[in-house]
């Protein structure tokens, strides 16, 4: 038998024109505007300072990702003889070339507000930024201290000379040039030191209120690194490389075939990047550059210090003066016991379905509290759950797991080692299941799997039940309180016979076709999708569309958006980053709406609600709108029916819609523009105050987690 959604026509509609900018927008810069909407939260005078310089270090931290895996591709595209344009009408060296223009304009944008502004006003608030220069005896003395003990036995000079050839500058690290003269036959030297990345960016002093950059305490001890020579010059530059290796298709050992992508990326990607400061001389960028095969495009002279997203260790400092006043998560009065204590998870999910939304709702109590009691309860027979990003090992649902393998529970853990970035992580994970006696799998070659599930399989009276969570966000319980994600616990028995069938799909051999409630990429969720905005335009007027994502960029989706738009059904898109979508455009797509919400927590979930009233139809899930995920992953997406959690879902989307504060909205000329402040609707704090309603429930009592 196959699934409904696999017999849908995915021809893409024809909305009446060829690709091209007047309906698509570039993905590339689309991303550098969402970066740009990130900037602009640090310039945002109303928000606490030291939040404001936490958006600083992540603006710096996503072009870091940036330029490692989106540039780096484009480069090779263009370094491989390609000029075929993507669905905007912009080939890769168009694209690179728009990314320079843009990209020096943000880092001239940062770099004068961090210089202009924010290090000033820190300054009022008694955290300083302070130059070697400026500091007084005892200053130095201290520093000299904290040099001689910490930073000089980990520095390592290298030389460049005849005997000595330029050496391997690692990705994203920050080093200084170094130009000595040797006394005694006048011979000028160049030399690297690199500042170490294991140490913090910028030192603080005793005073617990002023930093001191680590490049230039290492800079004022140049003669201890280079005795007898004389040091004419010193400059420090960054330099960022590509990491993005792909894996080999035919590789028989997925756990081997990453752990070679490791070494490739740390030793072999090309540089991407160069920053320097702005007194670099010409003949050292000039050297930089000759020994790094570059050319001047691809170098970023910084007025003003280098790689902010150091700048997390200014935001650790005990200052709550300066951050947003603290969020306790929320307990559901549904997931609380008679005594105040946790709920029997079992009993309250059988009572009925419960959706939780982090981190408004507690992601200790709701979805650990659901491994650890299923891990301990002796009718239990398997838990089965994916892990895409993790976090350490010793975290509550490791714990759990390996407590349930343990206890001669069936614990299955898909851990997906080829979650970029995360690489490491995830493989110490493995491992560490693996010896608690976890049955792990890694995944499979080609596809990444990023649904987000747990499954378990629990003996009752009546029969074996499975009770099981499907999320839109990973199990982590750092970014649980960070990241703005959808789950539902349940115990359909369609729904549970569904992620049976995907668990040994992932794990063992099939081609399942068949699903019985479940949306499951790369098989039935395009076709799946596409339907359901087909049977909306074709209500016309009567129709309605309501998105919310974090990217959307597949060409189809968007036709076939278009298209409805084009039959008179609204079409209302909240999309947190990139959108290759153009609304507004008449006769294209006068219907659609484009909206984004920035703020204090990162918009994650991925709702989608097609419809209106009573026969609305509502999916939660893992997966956005774009090929990678529709195609080359395995995604879930689940349908959820309750009228109840329909209306917390409906709630949700209203509030996000009504914000005029932290929102921003995409014009027909694909700039986007804040939405001008008439109510004073925040999305984050409206959702607290809701959360905190909810938790006191009908027992009357507020319980946190």
């Amino acid at each position: 038998m196959t699934s409904p959604d696999r017999l849908d026509s995915t021809s893409p509609v024809d909305p009446g024109s060829a690709p091209g900018p007047e309906r698509f927008l570039n993905r590339e810069l689309s991303w550098l505007d969402f970066n740009a909407r990130v900037l602009a939260l640090s310039e945002d005078a109303s928000l606490p300072l030291f939040e404001r310089t936490k958006y600083l270090a992540i603006f710096s931290q996503n072009l870091d990702e940036f330029f490692q895996v989106r540039v780096s591709a484009l480069q090779e595209q263009v370094d491989a003889g390609l000029r075929d344009p993507s669905p905007d009408g912009l080939t890769p060296i168009d694209t690179l070339r728009e990314i320079r223009r843009r990209v020096d304009e943000m880092v001239e944008r940062q770099a004068r507000l961090f210089t202009k502004e924010i290090a000033p006003a820190l300054e009022e608030a008694e955290v300083n930024f302070s130059d070697w220069t400026d500091l007084s005896d005892a200053d130095r003395a201290y520093l000299v201290e904290v040099f001689e003990e910490q930073v000089f036995p980990v520095l390592t000079p290298l030389a460049v000379d005849p005997a000595h050839p330029f050496p391997y500058i690692s990705n994203l690290s920050l080093n200084l040039a170094v130009v000595v003269r040797d006394p005694d036959n006048g011979e000028q030297r160049f030399a690297r030191v690199k500042v170490p990345p294991l140490l913090p960016r910028f030192v603080l002093m005793p005073d617990d209120r002023r930093f001191v950059p680590l490049e230039q305490v290492i800079a004022a001890h140049l003669d201890s690194l280079f005795p007898g020579m004389e040091v004419l010059e010193h400059h420090p530059f960054r330099v960022t490389r590509d990491a993005d290796f792909e894996l080999a298709e035919e590789a028989e050992d997925l756990l081997v075939e990453i752990e070679d992508v490791l070494r490739r990326r740390t030793k072999f990607g090309h540089v991407v990047r160069l920053e320097v400061g702005t007194d670099m001389t010409d003949e050292v960028l000039q050297l930089l550059c000759r020994e790094l095969e570059l050319t001047m495009s691809d170098v970023y002279i910084i007025d003003g210090p280098l790689d902010l997203s150091g700048l997390w260790g200014v935001y650790g400092m005990a200052r709550p003066d300066l951050k947003d006043k603290p969020w306790v998560p929320q307990t559901q009065s549904a997931l609380v016991g008679p005594d105040g204590d946790r709920a029997d998870f079992f009993k309250a999910i059988r009572a009925g379905d419960i959706l939780v939304h982090h981190p408004y709702d507690s992601f200790s109590t709701s979805v650990e509290a659901f491994v650890e009691q299923a891990a301990r309860d002796p009718r239990v027979l398997a838990i089965k759950q994916t892990l895409y990003r993790t976090s350490g090992d010793d975290t509550a649902i490791a714990r759990s797991l390996a407590h349930a393998a343990e206890s001669g529970k069936q614990v299955v853990a898909l851990v997906e080692l080829k979650a970029r970035f995360d690489e490491l992580a995830n493989i110490e994970r493995a491992r560490s299941l693996e010896e608690a006696g976890v049955h792990v799998v890694y995944g499979l070659v080609g596809l990444k799997t990023h649904a987000k599930l747990v499954l378990v399989v629990r003996q009752e009276q009546d029969g074996l039940r499975r009770y099981f969570h499907i999320g839109t966000g990973n199990y982590n319980p750092k970014t649980a309180h960070l990241y703005e994600d959808i789950g539902l616990f349940s115990c359909d028995p369609d729904l549970g016979a569904d992620l049976t069938d995907l668990f040994n799909h992932l794990t063992g051999y099939s081609h399942q076709g068949h699903w019985r409630k479940l949306l499951v990429a790369p098989v039935t969720l395009r076709p799946g999708l596409v339907r359901r905005i087909r049977a909306q335009a074709e209500l016309g007027s009567n129709g309605h569309i309501t998105l919310k994502m974090n990217s959307l960029v597949d060409p189809q989706i968007i036709d076939e958006l278009y298209a409805a738009s084009q039959a008179g059904t609204p079409v209302e898109l909240i999309v947190r980053g990139i959108c290759c979508l153009r609304p507004h455009v008449p006769g294209l797509s006068e219907n659609i709406t484009v909206r984004s919400i920035l703020g204090r927590f990162l918009e994650h979930s991925r709702l989608y609600r097609f419809g209106t009233g009573p026969d609305a139809e509502y999916l939660i899930g893992s997966a956005d709108l774009m090929p990678r995920n529709l195609d080359r992953r395995v995604e879930a997406i689940t349908p959820v029916g309750d009228p109840k959690l329909r209306s917390r879902l409906d709630e949700i989307l209203s509030v996000n819609l009504a914000d005029d504060t932290l929102a921003w909205e995409l014009h027909a000329d694909g700039a986007y523009r804040k939405v001008t402040t008439t109510v004073g609707v925040e999305t984050h704090k409206l959702l607290q105050e809701l959360a905190q309603t909810r938790s006191q429930g009908p027992r009357g009592s507020e319980h946190r987690s």
